[in-house]
Order: C-alpha cells, then structure tokens, then sequence
C-alpha cells in the first residue's frame, strides 16, 4: 500500500467524511485503502473474524455513483465501518464468539447495524468478542484470541475488544460495541482509542430480551471524541422498539465540541472505591490531575461513595445471563465456556429477596451519587485497575497483592460506574514504563453525554496521548491461540 494510501488510514473519521464530502477522495479510494490495511494488519492482531471485502468494495462504488449524480445515503456515506459480532448483521455470519451460534446468518439487522446502513456507513466486517461478551479478554473457540497491538503478547481487553484494536489499528476509522461491566471502555484503555459508555437508552438497544435493562449500552469506539460524538449523532436517537429510548435530537453531537471548562469542579482519584490498582495504572492516571488543571478545571481529591454497586452489578448481571442465554444452556451446554455456564446457573439461584436487595442497593447508589455530583460535575478515575495482562491467561486472579474472587472482580472500575446509570468515557492518558496504555475515565452528570466528550476533547487535545500509533506493521503474524486457564 502506497503512502497516500496509508495516510487515508490514519485519518479520523471526521477528517475522512470532510474529505468524501468535498469530493477530495472517493469511497473506493478510501475502501481500498481500508482494505489493505486490514489484510495487512488483521493477521497479526485478528480483531476482524467476518471480512467482507467484496461487497465492501461495491458498495463503496454505489457511494461513489451516489456522488456523482449528488445524491448522498447519510452523514457517513462510503466510510469503513466494523460491526461487533454481538450485533445482528442481515445476511452476514453473527456467532456472538459461541460454537453454538458458528454458522448463525441473521435474516435482520439490528439496530445499530441499521443505523451504520441508514447513514452510508459501508461494513467491512464482523469484530472478535469473548462468547457471548462474557468478560473483558477477547476470546473464543470460534475464532480464536484478538491481541493487542501494542504488545503481541497482551490482551485487548473486552469484550468490544475487536472494535478496538480494529480501530487502533486504523483498518477502519469507526467501530461499535456493547459495554455491561465496562466492554466499550476497558478495550478503548488498552488500546489507546476512545470508548464511550452512553447513558442507557442514548442508544436504543434492539432486539434485546430485556428491553428495560438499563446495564447493557451500545456505542461508539474511535480514535478521538470528535470521531466518538460523530458516531453517536447517527447510532443515537428515539426508536419504539425500545421502551427507554432518549427522544433528545442526536444532532447535537455532530457540532463542535470546544467548550471552556475554566472554573468546571472535577472529582479526582487515580485510585477509588477501595479497590486495589496496580501501582503502573495509578502512576500514569495521577498525571491527569495536572492536564484537568491545565483546561482550567478545579479539581480537587475525592469520589462518591460506591457501597452497593458490586452487590447491585453482580446481581442484575447473572439475572441477565439467565434470561438471555439460559435456553442456550440448557440445549448446549457442553459447548458453552465454563464462565458463561456460572453466570447463568447463578441467576438460577438468586431469589426474590436477593434482588430486591440489589434493587435497592442500586437505587441508594444513584441518589448518593447524584447528590455528590451536584458539587462536581466530573469524576475523573482511572478506567482499568491492571494495565493490559498477558494474552495468554484468561483473567487477573490478583492486582496488588489482594486475591480475585470471580473472573470479572478485576473490572469493578469500570462496573461500579456501570451500576450508577452515568455516562463514562474512556479517553488516552498516557503511557507504562514498558510502554502499555493506560486510559483515564471521565464520568458526567446523568444523561450528560455530550459534557463527557466536551471534557475528552478537551483532554486528549491537551495531551495528545491518544495520536500515538502502534508500531506492529512488518511483524510476522503470531496467529490465534485460545488462551488456557489463569494461572
């Protein structure tokens, strides 16, 4: 691939929609390029397990004869997209990372996939998640371990975390994900791209089995909040079919994001809640505080009180599993992976009284933390509690000394702030020693999306962390080994 060619890859999103729109590229030029970076960089990483050249390539003919006749399908019209494989795609191979779901082709869209289609957005293909997005390291017997680009050797972290590598990599500028227990941010961490948890509802969720669970999100992941915000202008918006779906006009997230944050209170704590952090992540998250002050916020030491949150979280996540995936289980169980299967027999466990407990545990969450937040209106913490492990194991049984009790204790950073309903993004900060990301999490007022990506602009602006680029082209690639137990 040429250099003009390599250097469309590494554009954002929104310079590449500028550069379509003013007829300075076509979208065949722009898909070739794509393209070429995928066959190039996705066997080394295999963030992309469904991939659909062909079709990507005419339909960014048809964008092109679009063009020409000035006609344009959407905002995003011939940009590259990559769909996550827990996304149901019409007519393309959807697995969910599960044995069971291999050979399963969708006869529908769902609606984030319709979205990315009513906007032009053109799908590349298909990106890797653990089975059934259960935990935060990318893997499955389906097709294998996506790794991170920054070291061959570590994870990507999860579960959206073939849409972030497949970003960081800039095989495709835009990608999509889920995040429960932190699924959009931790990979956007690891992988030092932008990921953003909306507030439930900000992007309508269908078809879903629990149209009012509000712990599941879908959002944008991307290279920096700009490209976030515009990913979220076509994903969000009011849709029936989803009984809490905000009716706010999602163009308001296409605009400008510059804003002064002089005097703005921010919340500040590299480590929080109690929990233990590998003294690598808090290191580089300290240095946030001096970037905040520098954009004119006033920072100062603290956090709200998360009691709660993980009885809450661990709760409606196994009622959730149950009720999703418990017919799974009951026809298949032999092929599930054994995290799966605990999940869903221990929602089969749980009683009346153990969720009210949580129900009320969650409702008691909320309002300390909305009455801490009307002094602040910011927190900014770290995203992860371990920088990215090695790929090999499935999941930390330790950080800092202090044993792990179940394969997701390792991510309450980012499902305390799951449990609270706010909108958090996960935005570069900076660097390890060894040379590992690191993401800070900026968390905003209720339904305050647009303020958390104002503050990611701001930040990443200031810092610039999130321009650096993984050197892994010219390795040989390492293929797709399906890591064994944790040590």
């Amino acid at each position: 691939m040429g250099a003009a060619a390599e250097e469309l890859c590494d554009r954002t999103a929104t310079a590449l929609v500028r550069a379509l729109d003013e007829r300075e590229v076509s979208a065949s030029e722009v898909m070739e390029a794509h393209l070429a970076r995928i066959e190039r960089v996705n066997p080394h990483v295999n963030a992309i397990v469904t991939y659909l050249p062909d079709a990507a390539m005419e339909a960014a003919r048809a964008a092109d004869r679009r063009r020409s006749r000035g006609e344009q399908a959407g905002r995003l019209d011939g940009l590259p997209v990559a769909v996550k494989d827990t996304v149901l795609t019409k007519g393309i191979r959807t697995t969910f990372g599960s044995p069971v779901m291999r050979d399963f082709v969708p006869d529908q869209d769902g609606l984030v996939a319709e979205r990315h289609r009513r906007a032009g957005a053109i799908v590349v293909g298909k990106t890797n998640t653990p089975e059934f997005g259960a935990g935060s390291q990318t893997f499955n017997t389906v097709f294998g371990v996506t790794r991170n680009p920054w070291d061959l050797d570590k994870t990507c972290g999860g579960s959206s975390g073939g849409a972030a590598v497949a970003v960081a990599c800039g095989m495709v500028p835009l990608a999509d994900g889920s995040d429960m227990g932190g699924s959009l941010r931790n990979p956007a961490a690891f992988c030092n791209v932008v990921g953003l948890r909306p507030s439930p509802g900000r992007v309508p969720w269908w078809p879903s089995s629990a149209p009012w669970f509000t712990f599941v999100v879908e959002g944008p992941i991307a290279r920096t909040a700009e490209d976030a915000a515009l990913l979220l202008s076509v994903l969000a918006g009011p849709d029936d079919r989803s009984p809490i779906a905000l009716d706010d006009d999602p163009a308001r997230f296409a605009g400008p994001l510059d804003r002064d944050f002089g005097g703005v209170r921010v919340a500040f704590s590299p480590e929080f809640a109690g929990l233990p952090f590998d003294p690598r992540v808090s290191e580089v998250v300290a240095t946030a505080r001096g970037v905040l002050e520098g954009l004119g916020c006033v920072v100062r030491d603290g956090e709200p009180d998360f009691s709660g949150a993980d009885e809450a979280f661990k709760a409606w996540r196994a009622w959730f599993f149950e009720l999703a995936f418990g017919p799974v289980l009951d026809e298949h169980r032999e092929q599930l992976k054994d995290t799966v299967v605990w999940e869903i027999e221990r929602g089969r466990r749980l009683g009346a009284a153990q969720l009210g407990a949580a129900e009320r545990a969650r409702a008691e969450l909320y309002h300390r933390v909305r009455e801490y937040m009307r002094d602040v209106e910011f927190l900014a913490l770290p995203v992860t509690q371990v920088p990215p492990f090695d790929v090999s194991i499935e999941n930390p049984t330790e950080i800092a000394g202090e044993p792990m009790e179940t394969y997701i204790d390792w991510m309450k950073s980012c499902y305390f702030v799951t449990a609270t309903g706010l909108p958090a993004i996960s935005v570069p900060c900076g660097f390890t020693s060894d040379g590992l990301p690191v993401g800070l999490q900026l968390v905003g007022r209720h339904r305050d999306d647009l303020g958390v990506l104002q503050l990611a602009h701001a930040f990443e602006r200031a810092t610039q962390v999130g321009e650096r680029r993984p050197a892994i082209l010219g390795e040989e690639p390492v293929g797709a080994r399906v890591p064994g137990p944790a040590a």
